[in-house]
């Protein structure tokens, strides 16, 4: 070997053993900080041939290998930045300057096991060369020489690899296989070369969660997903040749995780968002395939828990990851244990059948000793534990030609216990013949006793089918309450998620009264039951309209006995692969009825799934836990069969006429086939019975549509309130609002807010809230007035808005009253009062009932008037309960804004009336404060008026004033003088009166003395009237002191007596 050639070889050599530490650098930078794609390639490409640098450094230290060591690494640049590659012959012509340096030491010659062949990265032509890499570098001299690979884009097909020292390619070995062009990873008892698994730590607003130990798991078949608040991500990185793909089979059996798959390209791009998304499989494995480019891929498995309630969450499982599109394989993959493949070029192993086993690459699989067992695909036989009464199940067997029925014991297959252990149990004998139950209703017996259909216009109630009578109508749908035989649209399978291949086929089994789970194989297998229905069709007499959201009802009633943490769920959705669970319930449940409404011609596939604990164990310790189904009932079935008739309204204009719907607002009166009127602002219940409780009053305030089928609100309302009316307008509150409570924190700190959608009110046809599941593939979405959502933080995932788990909270309006009470919802007490004005409040029920909610659940929105508030969405919950309900049924919410107030009116503004100016009166109106209305009236504009001025006002008030106090003066003169003279005269007369104490003084004389005036009043001593005693106050007084009083005469006084 001439020197030029061993130089080559080392180079080659280096540059291979650096290459997985490239792949893994790679990954760990486009797992890590986003960057350019290009300047990420040179860093890659330049961080691949250090290794050859640093050796071809450590070789030589003089001025030449320096500079042919700075040579290199400047072309290593130059070539990685135009996007080829370094060829052969460059390095060739670099390397001859090494050569002596490089021969400073002798190796002993390389055997065929001391190196293996490799190939150097494809240049620009899509050439490439084949080297000698030794196993253990500087332990050989003699390499063999590079010679000219294969094109790039050579491969082999499945069940073939490349055998490098011929470079074509070879059958794989029996015992071993291949995918030809891609790699396969079905072993998981370690993290298999080339993957990457880390914890995301989350930092959301002030909650840090070390999320380091938060890792994939391999568990043997499978890898398991973290189970904690975390981020989770697997990830691995390959670089395809061509064109290929990814596949890979997952179990997402829980909606508390997001789980996501992506692939990310050597420029970081990712790929789309919504179908990155995996759908939630609650019952089977899922098989996942995404096509891939040429070039660089990282593919990730990312997991996020989140959990609201203090259940275990399921973690997500993944196996058999099978990639394709690489550019050779150059070896076959043994078989793992439990599988095997006889022949030569097999692409895949073939599992072991039961009570057989293999070892690593075998070419055939082995029997088990006569008491051992071995499950599908088992690397190994067990020994069979003695029978116990759980490894049988009791049925009925099917009624015979004479209605004869017998019960008997099997085996529960694939039986894995021995008859012939210490202690074992052997098969009970069969039962008595006894007599068959009944078919069941809408079926008859035939000959031979199996149970058919009746005709289509028949009923039954098991025995014989019957004509229904004229003016009546089938109720279709099916009832099983008799449990003989598995219904021919019900099947029974069981489900294993670690072993799903299991021969268990019967998971429920027939018994009579009931139909009942059957003991698994493990604790932890899911034991399914579906029943599947073509759609439905709602009857003759049922008036079908765009507010009627009921097709039918399922109705079912079950039992569950349970000593572990067993759970119940019920599944609905379009097929049994695609249900989505709709309830379940936990441990022992008495005997109780459940009823589900749909309102989907879609959602015909139902689920019933069992399991008896969430805990993997290969000892069943749980196998006397159960769970029993007694009867199901589903409504409106196209091609159901009747139990009953009912009355149904006829076309009174044709003779023998068949069923109609009676009109909108219309019922049927009972027994006359016609229909009647219902009262006025009244809506007919959806199950549309006979007479007139068939109609139901709106609540205050509401009125019904025109269908009759349910009361709405249009927004206005007129509410009496203190002798006056206050009339509302709340149509700018009318749209769709959402608004949020405040933020809740799980039991391991992740932060989530419930999500509140309303539609307040409006007319016939407007806008309900919709609340979203944009997690799972599902995409559930509900509607109506109010509904909720879990929303958690952005961060979690790569959109904007994560929401889960919607449900509707007000499906119906009751009605709109002031009142704190309204047909059983109560919301007292829930906001303190604030002003005198009364709250308005609206109240909402939900028909559908969940194990928490019995009678559904209902909502209270209490509007409250706030001038201040001009936002939309200012909705607060009751201080006591922060997620707005206390009980998870009955929620309740205080909305504040300026349009909860009443409509202003005249009472609300008052006039404002200015000083008269130049002959001219201002009148002004403003808003009374402080203001509690919005909208209604408008103030009036100002007015102007003529008016005098006070200037006038005042000079004739001065010549009032004037003319007042002269009469007033000349009138205080005159009284004044007349009391002088009556002193004057009263003073004399007591002078005179002097002389006889009991004798009055004679007159002096008859004529009038001086200074008397002869128009002066006689005083008299009868009683006076009230202007005489005025005058006589107004006689003056004589100087004495006294008043003067006139006498009578003798003559005047006799006169008077007589």
């Amino acid at each position: 070997m001439n020197t030029n050639s061993r130089s080559l070889a080392i180079f080659f050599s280096r540059r291979a053993q650096s290459k997985k530490q490239t792949q893994q650098e790679s990954c760990g930078r486009l797992l890590g900080v986003q960057q350019n794609g290009t300047a990420l390639m040179r860093v890659a490409f330049l961080s691949s041939h250090k290794g050859t640098i640093r050796r071809i450094g450590s070789l030589a230290n003089d001025s030449v290998v320096i500079q042919a060591r700075i040579k290199l690494e400047a072309m290593l640049l130059e070539s990685s930045s135009s996007g080829g590659s370094l060829s052969a012959l460059s390095v060739l012509v670099l390397l001859a300057l090494l050569a002596g340096p490089l021969e400073s030491r002798e190796l002993p010659s390389c055997k065929e096991s001391d190196y293996h062949f490799e190939y150097t990265d494809c240049d620009v032509l899509g050439s490439r060369w084949r080297v000698a890499i030794p196993n253990k570098p500087d332990t050989c001299t003699g390499l063999p020489d590079p010679v000219k690979g294969t094109q790039c884009t050579f491969s082999c097909n499945q069940g073939e690899y490349l055998d490098m020292k011929t470079q074509e390619c070879q059958k794989c070995a029996a015992g071993t296989y291949s995918l030809g062009t891609g790699v396969a990873f079905d072993e998981w008892d370690t993290l298999p070369t080339g993957f990457i698994s880390h914890g995301i730590n989350m930092d959301i607003g002030n909650t840090y969660t070390n999320c380091t130990n938060s890792t994939w798991i391999p568990k043997g078949d499978y890898i398991a997903s973290n189970t904690d608040e975390c981020s989770s991500t697997l990830s691995y990185a390959v670089s395809l040749k061509k064109p290929g793909s990814v596949s890979f089979q997952y179990f997402y059996p829980d909606s508390n995780i997001f789980f996501e798959f992506y692939v990310q390209n050597d420029q970081c791009q990712s790929t789309d968002s919504q179908s990155r998304w995996m759908k939630s499989s609650e019952s089977d494995w899922d098989t996942h395939y995404v096509p891939l480019n040429s070039g660089n891929n990282v593919l990730y498995w990312r997991t996020t828990g989140f959990s609201l309630s203090g259940n275990a969450v399921k973690p997500v499982l993944v196996k058999n990851i099978a990639i394709s599109g690489v550019a050779y394989t150059s070896e076959c993959f043994h078989c793992k244990p439990g599988f095997y493949s006889a022949e030569p070029g097999a692409a895949r192993c073939a599992p072991c059948p039961a009570d057989t086993y293999s070892n690593k690459g075998a070419t055939a699989c082995q029997e088990c000793e006569k008491e051992k067992y071995s499950g599908i695909g088992s690397g190994k036989c067990q020994q069979r534990p003695p029978c116990t009464t759980n490894d049988y199940f009791y049925t009925h067997t099917p009624c015979d030609s004479t209605g004869q029925t017998q019960m008997m014991y099997k085996w529960i297959e694939p039986k894995i216990c021995s008859e012939n252990a210490e202690g074992a149990v052997t098969l009970p004998a069969s039962g008595e013949m006894q007599t068959c139950p009944p078919c069941n209703p809408g079926f008859f017996p035939n000959n031979s006793s199996v149970c058919q259909p009746c005709p289509q216009g028949f009923y039954s109630n098991g025995t014989m089918c019957s004509e229904c009578p004229v003016g009546t109508e089938p109720v279709v749908g099916f009832e099983y309450k008799w449990w003989n035989r598995m219904p021919s649209n019900m099947k029974s399978s069981v489900y294993s998620r670690e072993y799903s291949d299991t021969q268990r086929s019967t998971g429920w089994e027939v018994a009579g009264e009931y139909i009942y789970t059957t003991p698994a194989d493990l604790d932890s297998d899911y034991m399914m039951l579906t029943l599947t229905v073509p759609g439905y069709s709602l009857p003759y007499s049922v008036v079908k309209d765009s507010e009627r959201a009921e097709f039918s009802r399922i109705t079912f009633v079950f039992e569950t006995q349970c000593t572990a943490d067993c759970r119940l769920y019920f599944m609905t959705g379009l097929n049994e692969r695609n249900n989505a669970v709709v309830e379940n319930w936990s441990g022992t449940n008495g005997k109780q009825s459940y009823s589900y409404l749909i309102k989907s011609n879609f959602t015909v596939s139902f689920t019933w799934g069992f399991q008896r604990t969430d805990a993997y164990n290969t000892e069943r310790q749980y196998s006397s836990d159960f769970a029993k189904i007694y009867s199901i009932h589903i409504t409106n079935v196209i091609g159901g069969v009747a139990s009953e008739c009912r009355q149904c309204a006829l076309d009174t204009s044709h003779e023998d006429s068949a069923c109609v719907p009676c009109p909108f607002g219309h019922y049927m009166i009972k027994g006359t086939g016609k229909c009647k009127s219902c009262p006025p602002n009244s809506f007919i219940k959806p199950e549309q019975p006979l007479g007139e409780e068939a109609c139901v009053s709106c609540g205050p305030n509401t009125s019904s549509n025109k269908a009759h089928s349910a009361c709405v609100s249009d927004c206005t309302l007129a509410v009496a309130y203190k002798g006056e009316t206050l009339q509302y307008d709340f149509s700018p509150l009318a749209n769709v609002t959402h608004f949020q409570s405040s933020p809740r924190f799980t039991s391991k700190g992740l932060r989530y807010i419930h999500l509140f959608s309303v539609g307040l009110c409006g007319k016939e046809g407007h806008a309900l809230a919709s609340c979203v599941d944009n997690v799972t593939d599902s995409r559930k979405e509900v509607n109506g007035y109010v509904c909720q959502s879990i929303i958690v933080p952005s961060e979690v995932r790569s959109e904007s808005v994560v929401s889960s788990q919607p449900f509707i909270i007000g499906s119906s309006l009751i009605g709109v009253t002031t009142d704190s009470t309204l047909d059983h919802i109560s919301s007292e007490n829930t906001f303190p009062a604030e002003s005198d004005l009364p709250d308005v409040i609206f109240y909402y029920r939900a028909k559908e009932t969940t194990q928490a909610c019995k009678n559904g659940r209902s909502a209270s929105i209490r509007l409250r008037c706030d001038p201040k508030e001009t936002t939309m969405n200012q909705v607060s919950v009751p201080s006591k309960c922060s997620e707005g309900t206390c009980d998870g049924c009955s929620f309740h919410f205080l909305w504040r804004s300026q349009h909860a107030c009443p409509l202003c009116s005249e009472r609300n503004y008052k006039e404002i009336v200015s000083a008269c100016i130049e002959g001219i009166q201002r009148t002004t109106y403003v808003w009374q404060q402080p203001l509690r209305c919005t909208g209604g009236v408008s103030l009036p504009a100002p007015r102007v008026s003529a008016c005098v001025t006070m200037d006038f006002w005042l000079k004739f008030g001065v010549s009032i004033g004037t003319v007042a106090a002269i009469l007033l003066i000349t009138i205080s003169c005159y009284f004044w003088k007349r009391t002088r003279k009556l002193e004057y005269k009263y003073s004399k007369l007591m002078m005179n009166g002097g002389e006889k104490e009991c004798d009055l003084p004679a007159a002096d004389s008859c004529a009038i003395m001086e200074g008397e005036d002869a128009e002066d009043d006689l005083i008299y001593l009868t009683k006076k009237s009230f202007f005489t005693k005025i005058k006589s106050f107004s006689r003056e007084r004589t100087s004495d002191g006294f008043d003067s009083v006139p006498l009578k005469s003798s003559a005047g006084m006799e006169m008077e007596m007589n």
